[in-house]
C-alpha cells in the first residue's frame, strides 16, 4: 500500500518546500534517536517521506504516480538496503559517500554539531552592555563622553596572535592548520561528520612557537580600557547606541558590540514632548489681563524676549519657534505654558481695585 507522504509529515499537498523543511526538522528533532527518540520506525518513516518530498522531480512522480522511480540522482527508494527498504546511502553527502544533495547540517545542526548549510560562521566576541546617564541639555545638543569599561581586549603586546614578539606562528597539529576539527558518530543511518572549531589554536590554525607572557598566548586580555561614546543630539531617555566591534574581543574572529542605554536626568524647567520642549510660566493677575513682555533663558543660555498678549483664558500656550529638540536640519519648538498666579493676599488698596472690577462686570 503507497505511503501518504503528506500525511506522515502533517502538511497539506500544496505546502511550500519551506513549510514541508520546517515540518521535517520539527519531526526529526523530537524521533531522532540522538534527541531521545525511541519510535525509530516513526523517524525512518520521516526520513523516507521528506527524501521524496523535498525533491522536486521525485515529488511531481509521487503526486502523479503514487511513487517515485529510481534513475539518475534523484532515484527513489530501493530495497533490500537501509532500514525497511528505503536506501539511507543517498544522505551521505557531505560526508564522503556521494549521493543525491541532502544537507543534514542544515536539518540536523543542533542534532549533529554542524552548521547550516555545511559552513560555519566565524567567532565573534560576547557583546556589553552598559548604563549612562546624562543631563537634560546634553541628551537635546548632543555630546561625547569617554567611560572606562573592563573587558576582554586584545593584548597590546602581541596585537591579538597570541606570538611572545619576534617569534613566530607554526601549524597546529590538532587541525592540520585548518582551524577546524572533524569529529565522527555513529548512529543507527551509519557514521556522520560534524565539524567544530579547533580549541587548540582557537580556529586560526596557527599556534605560536613560544607564548606571549602577557596574555599567556590567547591572544586577548581582560582589562580597563578607555571608550568614546558619541551622543546623537535628540537622544531620548532609554534609547540604546550600537558601538559595532565595542565589546569584547576574541582570539580569532570579529569582536563583540557595546550597547550604551542613555538615561536622562530631568530638568528643573524643561521638559519633552516629542521633538517639543515645554515649560510652565506663571504670570501675574494683571499682566493676564492687560499684557505684558517677559524675558526667560532659553535651555542653551540665551535671553528670549517674549510677548504675552492679553489672556483670555487661565490657562494658555506661547509657541517659540525653533528653539526645540533638534531633529535633522530642524529643530521643534519651544512651547510656554502660561498659568495665571493668583495673589495670597490683597491690600485694601488692591482689594478695591478688584471690587472695582466686579462692579465693571469682570
Amino acid at each position: 500500500m503507497t505511503k501518504d507522504y503528506y500525511n506522515v509529515l502533517g502538511v497539506d499537498r500544496k505546502a511550500s518546500q519551506d513549510d514541508i523543511k520546517k515540518a521535517f526538522r520539527k519531526l526529526a528533532h523530537k524521533y531522532h534517536p540522538d534527541k531521545g527518540g525511541t519510535d525509530e520506525a516513526r523517524f525512518k518513516e520521516i526520513t523516507e517521506a521528506y527524501a521524496v518530498l523535498s525533491d522536486d522531480k521525485k515529488r511531481r512522480e509521487y503526486d502523479t504516480y503514487g511513487q517515485a522511480f529510481p534513475g539518475g540522482a534523484s532515484g527513489a527508494p530501493q530495497g533490500g538496503q537501509g532500514f525497511g527498504g528505503f536506501d539511507f546511502s543517498q544522505f551521505q553527502q557531505g560526508f564522503g559517500h556521494g549521493g543525491v544533495e541532502f544537507d543534514f547540517g542544515d536539518l540536523f545542526g543542533d542534532v549533529f554539531g554542524g552548521a547550516r548549510g555545511g559552513q560555519t560562521r566565524a567567532p565573534r566576541g560576547r557583546d556589553i552592555s552598559i548604563d549612562l546617564e546624562i543631563p537634560f541639555k546634553d541628551a537635546v545638543f548632543g555630546t561625547t563622553r569617554t567611560v572606562l569599561i573592563a573587558k576582554v581586549s586584545t593584548c597590546d603586546i602581541c596585537h591579538g596572535s597570541g606570538a611572545k614578539p619576534g617569534t613566530e606562528l607554526e601549524t597546529c597539529k590538532t587541525c592540520n592548520g585548518s582551524g577546524r576539527v572533524h569529529e565522527t558518530r555513529n548512529s543507527i543511518l551509519g557514521q556522520f561528520t560534524s565539524v567544530r572549531t579547533c580549541t587548540a589554536c582557537d580556529g586560526s590554525g596557527k599556534i605560536p612557537k613560544e607564548k606571549c607572557t602577557e596574555c599567556k598566548g590567547h591572544g586577548v586580555k581582560r582589562k580597563e580600557e578607555e571608550v568614546k561614546i558619541s551622543i546623537p543630539a535628540g537622544i531620548d531617555n532609554g534609547e540604546m547606541i550600537r558601538l559595532p566591534q565595542q565589546g569584547e574581543a576574541i582570539k580569532t574572529g570579529i569582536a563583540g558590540d557595546l550597547y550604551v542605554k542613555v538615561h536622562v536626568k530631568p530638568h528643573a524647567i524643561f521638559r519633552r514632548d516629542g521633538s517639543n520642549l515645554v515649560m510652565d510660566l506663571p504670570v501675574k493677575f494683571t499682566d493676564a489681563l492687560l499684557g505684558t513682555t517677559v524675558s526667560i533663558e532659553s535651555l542653551e543660555g540665551k535671553t528670549l524676549e517674549v510677548k504675552i498678549p492679553p489672556m483670555k483664558r487661565a490657562e494658555e500656550l506661547l509657541r517659540v519657534r525653533g528653539k526645540g529638540i533638534p531633529e535633522g536640519n530642524s529643530r521643534g519648538d519651544l512651547i510656554i505654558r502660561l498659568e495665571v498666579a493668583l495673589p495670597h493676599k490683597l491690600s485694601g488698596k488692591a482689594k478695591k481695585a478688584v471690587e472695582d472690577l466686579r462692579s465693571e462686570g469682570l
